[in-house]
């Protein structure tokens, strides 16, 4: 009894049903948490176990696997997984080029030909040739040095025949013509180079052109079929003329660590 004869009760802490939930954790939460680190676990391991592959299945002329190019130059590198490749005997890569995964790359229609002495498919120093590409070689290509290809590129010396209406496309014999494409080339993603076409220096062909026939030094041309959509002059220059203003270069002696730390400069700062 307390004073003024009116009992004092101390009163105890109630647990409400929320804060009681919140201290004790459910059983689907703790095997919902230990399902997302064992699938973070695994990813890591997936990921690690890939780029593995990666390095050990590319091809170099330190470690050419199972393949013999008649030439595989110092630096160049194909891809793993690499695509289709056969007739490696008649295929000569230069210096540093770069492959990049599930390019194919052939000579002869087919594997086990002889195709004699002289090399069929060539690569000069510092070819890339983008993911997805394919070079059919049935008979002379010839890729100069420092072409680039985006991906999806598509090079032939064969094509399809269709002369005899009664006889089924595929089942016809096809035509066979040489391809030349020049140095310093640019061809842009889905780019499909026809038999016959031989393209000079430094052309320029846009993502999914189809050419055929010959294409001068120092044109650019776009659509399906190809046509000149740009060419320089000696005397104007492009015509017509660029429609935006040409990159700043990189100036001689810059480090790509000094690049690094420009790119990671706050603009506003």
């Amino acid at each position: 009894m307390g004073l003024g004869g009116r009992s004092q009760v101390r009163a105890r802490p109630v647990l409400s049903a929320p804060l009681y939930g919140e201290c004790v954790p459910k059983n689907g939460t703790v095997l919902s948490s230990l399902a997302a680190w064992r699938r973070a676990l695994a990813s890591r391991a997936v990921q690690r176990g890939w780029r593995w592959i990666q390095d050990n299945g590319a091809v170099t002329a330190e470690h050419p696997g199972r393949l013999r190019f008649a030439r595989i130059g110092a630096g160049t590198r194909l891809a793993f997984p690499q695509g289709t490749v056969f007739g490696e005997a008649w295929i000569e890569l230069g210096d540093h080029c770069v492959i990049g995964e599930q390019v194919t790359l052939t000579a002869g229609m087919m594997p086990g030909l002889d195709l004699g002495p002289a090399t069929v498919l060539t690569l000069g120093d510092g070819v890339v040739l983008g993911r997805g590409s394919h070079v059919i070689a049935d008979t002379t290509v010839t890729i100069g040095s420092d072409t680039y290809c985006g991906p999806y590129v598509y090079i032939t010396s064969t094509n399809h025949s269709y002369d005899d209406p009664g006889t089924p496309v595929g089942k016809q014999w096809p035509r066979v013509e040489p391809v030349d494409i020049g140095p310093g080339c640019w061809l842009g993603t889905g780019a499909v180079i026809l038999p016959g076409a031989r393209l000079g220096r430094n052309v320029v062909v846009a993502a999914g052109a189809v050419v055929r026939g010959e294409v001068p030094d120092h044109a650019v041309v776009a659509g399906a079929p190809a046509r000149i959509v740009r060419s320089w002059d000696p005397e104007r220059g492009w015509q017509p003329p660029l429609r935006t203003p040409a990159p700043v270069p990189i100036p001689e002696g810059v480090t790509p660590e000094q690049l690094l730390a420009l790119a990671e400069l706050d603009p506003d700062g």
